[in-house]
């Protein structure tokens, strides 16, 4: 059983045939995945957590954080640099993005 599977699509919006037909299973696979303690195979875990920009450790249940992994370079911080960081990875994509914005007028000028 994918114990977070049902929130993702739930928090996305989705059918299960919807998220079927987006990752190329049946609807009742989907179904077995969230509710009979069936497990899919490694490609199709993989490409549920494409899906959902998530990581196969939240989705299976082995961890609490929702964003996928990201590569990291070796950076000495300060406390507000790390604050602002951590922040940062709490927000949403589009308010990231918001961010991302605003930081590159600023370089710009």
């Amino acid at each position: 059983m994918l114990p977070n599977l049902k929130l993702l699509r739930k928090e996305f919006g989705i059918s299960q045939q919807r998220l079927a037909d987006a990752i190329g299973v049946s609807q009742p696979s989907i179904n077995k995945y969230e509710n009979h303690n069936i497990e899919p195979e490694i490609e199709i875990l993989k490409r549920l957590a494409d899906y959902f920009n998530t990581s196969i450790d939240y989705i299976v249940g082995h961890t609490d954080v929702k964003r996928k992994m990201e590569r990291t370079e070796d950076y000495s911080l300060n406390e507000g640099e790390a604050s602002l960081i951590t922040k940062y990875r709490a927000l949403r994509v589009n308010e990231k993005q918001c961010i991302e914005m605003t930081v590159n007028t600023f370089l710009d000028r």
